[in-house]
């Protein structure tokens, strides 16, 4: 089951799917939008049954006889919760940008099925709930963001009192090594130019601002009950080395793989086999040099941000995420500038009153407050 088929990662799942048609079938398929790209992978892959977020898209791509006779069209919400509870399906691939794959993800896991999860957003917002929906029916938490995968791989088969810190890696973005003086003039277009990715745009912009990097070592604390203090990250820009593991005894492990998502999204699907990737792997013939750099917090001050939300907890990383996806759909849409994102989050984060989530719905109601104040700081920056 793949939410978020027309994404990269769906892209990049697609490819892992039709390199392993013996072991991999693709069930189910959903989008928010895109009806027609929805419709062409129905047919590649002969998926009887697809979801589309949007109700009225659905009809339009109903009216237009879009999928094979046959294909079942769910719609909306409920849609989603349909294809994550799927009888025929063992696995849910959640790609879904922000937090729009939170009930999905916690309604497949109530179903008993496996979540191989790439929206860091989910665990942000609700981990201990999605923690312990995994927990109760037994199914398997699988991380297919390339840092999370690359430290669960390094951690398989050692004990965690046995490790001092996990140290993921971040190449920069796009603006990396520009000077400080230029970026209050960069564009939209600038921001989702990455050095090394193909990703879509929000996830693009988190990169060039290591947003994307603070929200990864919360999800990392929640995936792997770490403190805070164990969890850092380092400027790595070739992208090769994933993840740094350092045990008591002061020894590292480090996880290497090319830049490409259907690594961590093969092993994520497979696991606990293994097969020959689908993309090539590293070419040690070849000239490969690693560089690892601190991470300069004046340069990225939402990534400084996010570590004094991994200290304040509550309600404070929910919070963190809804104002940051608030002021990068501003700046994608031309409403704020780039340097006025960090700004809008740290003046949410201030205002908020933060508390410990009580419920599900409470953690919903928060994530909903912090979008109205986060809104409301866009607007005064316009």
């Amino acid at each position: 089951m793949l939410l978020g088929a027309t994404g990269s990662i769906g892209r990049s799942a697609r490819r892992v799917i039709a390199a392993h048609p013996d072991r991999l079938e693709l069930v189910g398929i959903a989008a928010q939008r895109n009806w027609q790209e929805l419709a062409a992978i129905a047919r590649e892959f002969r998926v009887g049954h697809v979801a589309i977020e949007d109700p009225a898209v659905a009809d339009a791509a109903d009216a237009a006889h879009a999928f094979p006779a046959g294909t079942a069209v769910h719609r909306g919400a409920a849609g989603l919760h349909a294809l994550a509870t799927l009888r025929e399906a063992d696995i849910v691939l959640v790609a879904v940008v922000g937090t729009a794959g939170l009930e999905p993800s916690l309604a497949a896991l109530a179903a008993g099925k496996d979540l191989a999860l790439a929206s860091k957003e989910i665990l942000v917002l609700a981990g201990s709930f999605v923690l312990a929906a995994a927990r109760a029916s037994g199914a398997r938490l699988l991380p297919v963001d390339s840092e999370h995968a690359a430290v669960a791989q390094c951690l398989e088969h050692q004990p965690s009192r046995s490790v001092r810190r996990i140290v993921l890696t971040a190449s920069g973005g796009a603006f990396r090594d520009w000077p400080l003086d230029q970026l209050a003039r960069v564009t939209p277009a600038d921001a989702l130019r990455h050095p090394n990715w193909s990703m879509g745009p929000k996830i693009t912009v988190d990169s060039a601002t290591l947003a994307n990097k603070g929200l990864e070592l919360i999800e990392a604390q929640c995936l792997f009950g770490l403190r805070p203090e164990q969890c850092q990250a380092v400027l790595h820009p070739q992208s090769i080395a994933h993840c740094l593991v350092e045990f008591l005894d002061g020894t590292m492990l480090a996880q290497l793989s090319p830049p490409s998502m259907t690594f961590p999204i093969q092993r994520a699907l497979l696991h606990p086999d293994t097969a020959p990737g689908t993309d090539d792997a590293l070419d040690l013939g070849k000239l490969l040099s690693l560089e690892f750099r601190p991470i300069d917090e004046s340069r990225f001050p939402l990534f400084a941000l996010a570590r004094h939300v991994m200290e304040a907890g509550r309600s404070a990383p929910a919070v963190y995420n809804a104002a940051n996806e608030v002021a990068v759909a501003a700046f994608l849409g031309h409403g704020l500038p780039f340097l006025a994102i960090s700004q809008v989050v740290d003046q949410v984060l201030q205002a908020f009153p933060h508390r410990l989530p009580a419920s599900l719905e409470d953690v919903l109601a928060i994530d909903a407050a912090a979008r109205r104040l986060a809104e409301a700081a866009v607007a005064r920056h316009a």
